[in-house]
């Protein structure tokens, strides 16, 4: 697989969005020792580990790329849209990111800006 099929070109006309699946490939064809299972298997590892510490309610941060952290979001008291009756909401952990410096100054290139991808309507 070319490194122009990884979207890893500075300029193309539309951003596409990467899934798993893309993720995988692209690792796999820039490493050139991995095989593509050992890169699914890579890519599995690393999710699984981050989903886990957050679990646990520890913050990742991965330097230049950013941080995980879980964000408490307490009770309230909302509405049922269809009948009006007040509802309990309970209490929950979000998981939220924060994006790193390198990461952020590496995405705000001031040159052509390529275009935002629409789905087919």
């Amino acid at each position: 697989m070319p490194l122009s099929d990884c979207r890893l070109e500075r300029r193309v006309r539309y951003i596409l969005p990467m899934n798993r699946a893309d993720l995988i490939a692209c690792l796999a064809a820039r490493a050139a020792n991995l095989t593509p299972k050992d890169a699914e298997t890579s890519v599995s590892l690393i999710l699984d580990s981050i989903a886990i510490a957050l679990a646990r309610g520890d913050r990742v941060e991965i330097r230049g790329f950013g941080s995980f952290t879980l964000n408490h979001r307490p009770p309230r008291q909302s509405r049922n849209p269809k009948s009006g009756d007040p509802v309990q909401v309970p209490s929950k952990y979000l998981p939220h990111f924060k994006v790193g410096k390198e990461l952020r100054e590496r995405v705000d290139y001031a040159d052509e800006r390529p275009a935002p991808y629409r789905a087919a309507e």
